[in-house]
């Protein structure tokens, strides 16, 4: 049950876009901006000014931001993709499956990367491996295995990629933080270097500075609100295959009493 090629694309395009239009919302102004360029900019305290006056460690923190927005809308927009995809698969085994005359029709009848052909061809693989040291295991109780082990793996499968989005939604906000604290570090230094700390002094590093905590946010909040979102239409669509696993267990039972 892999993703398509083509929805692979279309997702990290999309992603490539949300990103591309954050990271030029904060970057416009290129790392090796002349300081004459830097007078230039209308406002002297905005995400421009940030980019083109902060140090090394400043512009990585802000390359890491930027990194992780794009994976993040990379993986919600292949994850809405996929689950999409196996809302779909679902109805068409509810059409197709269980109106074949076998097992094995039913199966051939899905298409080859859905989890549900999986399923079906995996009871069909436990009823006829069922031999040697196997036989001494119950026919229910081996089948029954076979179809929890493929539901957990495809359980596995649709997780893929949504530690990555609690990894972004817990530590960006750090990340943002620690770029703002690096960066009023450096504007008290400044300071205290000149000399003045008057309020034109202050306001421009320090709101500078906080800029980093809001783009910190700004990329967390998105990866927090849609892991929730797709861990529960995960959870969903889980129940759908278990389902499904469950009502083909007793038909492979049935099929295999009849054979019999």
């Amino acid at each position: 049950m892999k993703p398509h090629t083509s929805s692979r694309r279309i997702a990290l395009t999309a992603a490539l876009v949300a990103g591309a239009a954050i990271a030029l919302s904060a970057f416009a102004v290129p790392a090796l901006a002349q300081p004459e360029v830097a007078a230039k900019i209308d406002n002297p305290y905005g995400v421009q000014a940030l980019w083109t006056q902060s140090d090394f460690i400043a512009k990585a923190v802000l390359v890491v931001l930027a990194v992780m927005s794009i994976g993040s809308w990379y993986v919600i927009i292949t994850k809405i993709i996929e689950q999409a995809r196996i809302g779909g698969e679902a109805r068409d085994a509810q059409k197709k499956f269980w109106s074949a005359g076998s097992v094995r029709h039913g199966a051939d009848a899905l298409k080859k990367n859905s989890p549900y052909r999986y399923l079906a061809e995996t009871g069909i693989e436990a009823t006829g491996k069922h031999e040697g040291l196997l036989a001494l295991i119950g026919l229910n109780e081996w089948v029954t295995l076979g179809i929890e082990r493929a539901s957990d793996r495809i359980h596995a499968r649709l997780q893929d990629g949504l530690s990555f989005l609690a990894t972004v939604g817990s530590t960006a906000p750090f990340v943002g933080l620690f770029g703002t604290v690096w960066g009023i570090y450096n504007a008290l230094t400044a300071i205290g270097v000149a000399g003045q700390a008057s309020i034109d002094k202050v306001a421009g590093p320090v709101g500078e500075a906080l800029i980093m905590t809001a783009l910190g946010l700004a990329v967390a909040v998105p990866a927090v609100l849609g892991y929730n979102w797709l861990v529960r239409r995960n959870k969903n669509a889980m129940d759908e295959v278990r389902a499904f696993g469950s009502d083909l267990h007793s038909v492979l039972l049935a099929q295999a009493a009849a054979a019999n």
